[in-house]
């Protein structure tokens, strides 16, 4: 008896790990199939901004760009298809074996249930079991052989519900090996056509380079003017975050121009932000990064450099900036071009929503997560409808990769 409870144990321990890892897989499965359509989606987005600029006779600098990105977003998703086939495979793999296995299973079971109706049917008759009862030596055996009898029909019963129980989970999993199989299949021939098109877009590509390489002291000119317009822009903002804490902290009786002075809801407020670090959602509701925070090579110019103190998020025309967490809004500023900026306060945390052609909120008013700030401007030099997104923790600047979910 202590044998059979712990077989039992020990067999349930393995069902639950392998439902465990069932749960994990499907997680995973779900997490890349979310970056899959993501990626796609960032494509499309690229290659509507290559399309718009194409029609606008834009530079072949900005094209390149496009270019460069929808390249290096089309590695991303195969990366990703591949991740999924393989993942896929791994499945396939398992399904195969486990149905080998309930497969020499069911045999045995059907065998044995064979022999147990066998062996029934020849002892059958209702007088060879009254003779087996009649035949005890005393009322206890005959009670014994009574339930023997009631065992053996019952552990019948059960083998039969057990050859059922299997065959159905056979079936299903004949049929989640098909679809698994068409999936990997669906994925392998979406993946040939978005490497074709990524051997397109590299030979169009080396085609614009080579033109950029005839005049690319022009070029280094024209990135040297764009990373003036950004440095002027970081500045400013920089300025700005030191008068907000200077104006925040005489309040509080501090002088301090780089260190806020909380009270303690605000002090709460930060603590709550920094807790989302990787899970604060996109100040866009759709968009593409299309400067990277710090400072990096140019993707195509590898003489001239760029840096930046936040991301450029390339979005649909019309998008709407999205406050990432709840705050209050300190500032709303005109800057350079005639555009406009938007910072929210998280306690010691601000964010910054910068190049907006609109704004939907008022200086001192408190926002929440999600809520739209103002409608994201379309920059004159590329066409893009570009959004400028900056993170400080007082006067230091943070690298919003590492704060916003998958950027």
């Amino acid at each position: 008896m202590r044998i059979n409870i712990l077989f039992k144990q020990c067999l349930l321990a393995g069902l639950f790990f392998i439902s465990l890892n069932s749960f994990a897989q499907q997680d995973k499965r779900e997490e890349l199939e979310e970056r899959r359509q993501q990626l796609q989606q960032e494509i499309q987005r690229i290659n509507n901004m290559r399309t718009t600029n194409l029609k606008k006779e834009k530079s072949i600098l900005t094209q390149v760009e496009d270019l460069d990105q929808q390249i290096r977003t089309t590695e991303n998703l195969i990366r990703v298809t591949n991740q999924q086939a393989n993942l896929l495979t791994r499945e396939i793999t398992t399904n195969q074996n486990k149905i080998g296995e309930l497969r020499k299973e069911l045999e045995q079971l059907k065998e044995d249930y064979s022999k147990m109706i066998n062996k029934s049917y020849k002892s059958k008759s209702q007088q060879s079991r009254i003779m087996f009862l009649l035949s005890s030596e005393n009322f206890l055996q005959a009670y014994k052989r009574l339930q023997y009898m009631k065992q053996y029909a019952n552990y019948r019963h059960q083998q039969g519900e057990e050859i059922k129980t299997r065959t159905l989970e056979l079936q299903q999993l004949n049929n989640s090996l098909a679809e698994q199989k068409k999936a990997k299949d669906r994925l392998i021939s979406e993946n040939r056509k978005t490497r074709a098109e990524l051997e397109k877009n590299r030979k169009a590509q080396a085609g614009l380079i080579a033109e950029v390489r005839k005049k690319e002291g022009q070029f280094v000119a024209q990135i040297k003017q764009k990373q003036r317009e950004v440095d002027e822009i970081d500045r400013e903002i920089e300025r700005i975050i030191a008068e907000a804490i200077a104006a925040s902290n005489k309040a509080e009786g501090s002088t301090s121009r780089t260190v806020f002075k909380l009270t303690p809801e605000a002090a709460a407020l930060a603590a709550d932000f920094e807790k989302n670090k990787g899970k604060l959602p996109w100040p866009v509701r759709t968009g593409t990064v299309v400067l990277r925070f710090g400072t990096q090579p140019h993707p195509i110019v590898k003489t001239a450099t760029m840096n930046s103190n936040g991301v450029r998020i390339a979005t649909d025309p019309g998008s709407k900036a999205r406050a990432v967490f709840g705050g209050t809004v300190s500032e709303i500023i005109a800057v350079k071009g005639s555009s406009l900026m938007v910072m929210v306060r998280h306690g010691d945390y601000i964010t910054i929503y910068n190049h907006l052609a609109s704004v939907d909120v008022r200086k001192g008013q408190e926002v929440a997560l999600g809520q739209e700030l103002g409608t994201v401007a379309i920059n004159k030099t590329d066409g893009r409808t570009t959004l400028y997104f900056v993170m400080y923790k007082n006067n230091q600047k943070l690298n919003p990769e590492h704060w916003i979910y998958q950027m």
